[in-house]
């Protein structure tokens, strides 16, 4: 049975767009550099006491109005610091990870959003152009204090 021009017309245009897609696809991936986000370390949860990163946490300057975060995520709080203070226009590299059960690390308004598993290191980068003041939350239920669990940037 012969086809329609109607129907000719509807496949060539749905098989335009499907390429036209796949196009912009591959375009985006090569051109744009994406990828998606892993692990950028391992670590031992049980030993992070002894981790050249995590043996310390907390906030660490590492150049003109550029901070390094370290925190671990545990028992309903952001172990190394629940207060964090930069000036503004600073970007701050955040590394945590979980000594206990999977959480989630998320910071309002700056577009911050990522999950903390035990035995991996997360890192992701924040730049705060503006003052105020920017709540850090575990979005993944961890248990009966997941709501207690919850730090502060202050930006200055």
């Amino acid at each position: 049975m012969p086809m329609a021009r109607l129907e000719r017309v509807f496949i060539w245009t749905s098989i335009s767009v499907l390429v036209a897609g796949l196009i912009a696809i591959g375009a985006s991936w090569a051109i744009g550099g994406i990828e998606l986000p892993g692990p950028s370390g391992r670590v031992d949860p049980k030993a992070l006491g002894s981790d050249p990163t995590f043996s310390q946490p907390g906030l660490h300057q590492i150049g003109d109005k550029e901070y390094e975060a370290v925190l671990i995520a545990q028992t309903w709080s952001f172990g190394g610091a629940n207060q964090l203070t930069v000036p503004a226009g600073s970007t701050v590299h955040f590394k945590v990870t979980s000594a206990d059960v999977i959480h989630g690390f998320y910071i309002r308004d700056v577009l911050i959003n990522s999950m903390v598993i035990p035995g991996q290191v997360t890192e992701v980068t924040a730049h705060f152009d503006e003052a105020g003041n920017y709540q850090i939350l575990c979005h993944e239920y961890c248990g009966i204090g997941h709501h207690l669990m919850a730090a502060m940037v202050t930006v200055e």
